[in-house]
């Protein structure tokens, strides 16, 4: 992760997607990054609906992530995720998806998150659950007290 709180090529997934991970604001809520190219886009020239839950299901995840590790990298599980579509976005846009953390407890946090372009049309909508995943379940160099 570098100084702005930019995470960039983590995972497969996001290799292949091409998205950036922001987990450096101030309001604690992650971001997913994406520009929009044919690679995105489903057989009627329009995001794919695969992308933009991908995008929000991370920018859920480490939004849920920043409630106990500043850096954004605690692991959590998606036990649900809702989705609404709601605008179609096409090649070349600049798209966001932003979470937010709405309750929970110990075991389970809720969280609901958009996407949106660049000019602010909301694109879609989730709603989630998700579980952080025990230490004891983690690999040793993933520990927090490891």
């Amino acid at each position: 992760m570098n100084a702005e709180g930019l995470i960039t090529d983590e995972t497969g997934a996001q290799r292949l997607i091409g998205y950036v991970l922001d987990v450096g604001q101030q309001d604690r809520c992650a971001r997913c990054h994406l520009s929009l190219t044919d690679q995105h886009l489903n057989r009627h020239g329009v995001l794919h609906g695969g992308i933009a839950t991908a995008m929000l299901d991370n920018a859920l995840g480490a939004t849920a992530s920043l409630t106990v590790d500043p850096e954004g990298r605690a692991p959590f599980l998606t036990i649900s995720l809702s989705m609404q579509f709601v605008a179609p976005a096409r090649k070349g846009a600049e798209l966001t998806a932003t979470g937010h953390v709405v309750g929970g407890g110990r075991a389970l946090l809720f969280l609901d998150g958009t996407v949106r372009d660049a000019d602010g049309t909301l694109i879609a909508t989730a709603t989630g659950v998700f579980k952080r995943v025990p230490q004891d379940r983690l690999a040793p160099t993933e520990r927090k007290d490891a």
